[in-house]
């Protein structure tokens, strides 16, 4: 049976769970209705809703993706909906926004659970008539777009917490797609890779290689809490970073866990010094606690930061140290 693919060259896959969303893409891209993708980080939420929208009566228009927790909330509603010249102080001149960029096609929108809580009711007003003002503005504009949304698990989380308009989720929740994670699709994790592989040893004009069979069996056990965006990330690193025909995904063997012993218990002498053996134990307890972490978060940096209690930027940095 030859893969699956639809709309984009990257949505591939032939295992039962991917096949159902494929089927489902299809039937919603004939009616013209919001949907909300529900996907852990990673598993090609926004490839979806590109696939509804080339493949819907609105292909010819705009596809205008929107990251909802990059929009800065004191504008939120001038980027969507736009402004007259003079709306504000940095106003020196009329502006359109997100919904008139997209007149005609369709406006996506990312990260559903980053948008603000303006955000969220600027929204669920248009949505109510797609009809809108711009800031500034006495007139009242009419849209002409469709809505899709994606968000994550998260979601759930931030609804049963009230911290998320359950109003605006079901107006857009007229058609769910849930995309299934990696896991959970048996044999796709190595169709993905070979393509990929091909598509990288192309772009980079690299010498072709072939997946080792260690490589084979660690995809059809590893986790993947990356997901698919961490599968195409590995393939990637291990490309550029090594030589031959042929290519090593499967991680180098775990660091061997520090055994606590009594003095009684060893030679004289066989006691490494005390700094050394306890960097030794804080360096697994970091990776311990950080492949438990993004396990837990389903591989979401931002959403582990807090969970932790510490800066992005820094828990980023801790993630690299380790290799995850």
């Amino acid at each position: 049976m030859q893969p699956a693919s639809l709309a984009a060259p990257r949505l591939i896959g032939r295992s039962p769970a991917f096949l159902q969303a494929l089927q489902l893409i299809e039937r919603m891209a004939r009616f013209d209705a919001p949907v909300l993708i529900r996907g852990e980080t990673g598993t090609g939420k926004e490839l979806a809703a590109r696939a509804i929208h080339y493949r819907s009566a609105r292909q010819h228009g705009p596809f205008v993706p929107v990251n909802c927790g990059a929009l800065p909330e004191t504008l939120i509603e001038t980027e969507l909906f736009g402004c007259e010249r003079g709306a504000f102080t940095d106003a020196r001149q009329a502006r359109t926004g997100l919904v008139a960029a997209a007149e005609g096609g369709t406006l996506f929108l990312d990260e559903l659970d980053a948008l603000p809580l303006r955000a969220q009711v600027a929204l669920l007003r248009f949505l109510q008539d797609q009809r809108y003002r711009p800031v500034g503005g006495a007139r009242e504009c009419s849209g002409n777009v469709r809505i899709l949304a994606a968000a994550s698990p998260r979601l759930d989380a931030l609804l049963d917490g009230h911290h998320f308009r359950d109003d605006l989720v079901f107006r857009l929740n007229v058609l769910l797609l849930e995309l299934p994670p990696l896991r959970e699709r048996p044999g796709d994790a190595q169709l993905l890779a070979e393509h990929f592989l091909a598509e990288h040893q192309r772009r980079h004009a690299l010498a072709p290689r072939r997946l080792t069979a260690a490589s084979l069996d660690w995809m059809a056990c590893h986790a993947w809490p990356g997901n698919v965006r961490e599968l195409d990330n590995r393939v990637q690193r291990a490309l550029m970073l090594s030589d031959g025909d042929t290519l090593e995904l499967s991680p180098q063997p775990a660091r061997t866990r520090v055994t606590v012993v009594t003095p009684a218990s060893v030679a004289p002498g066989a006691l490494r010094s005390f700094h050394d053996a306890r960097e030794e134990s804080l360096l697994q307890f970091e990776r311990d606690y950080l492949q438990a972490l993004m396990a837990q978060t389903q591989g979401n940096v931002t959403h582990a930061a807090r969970l932790a209690g510490k800066e992005r930027r820094a828990l980023g940095k801790l993630l690299k140290k380790h290799g995850l």
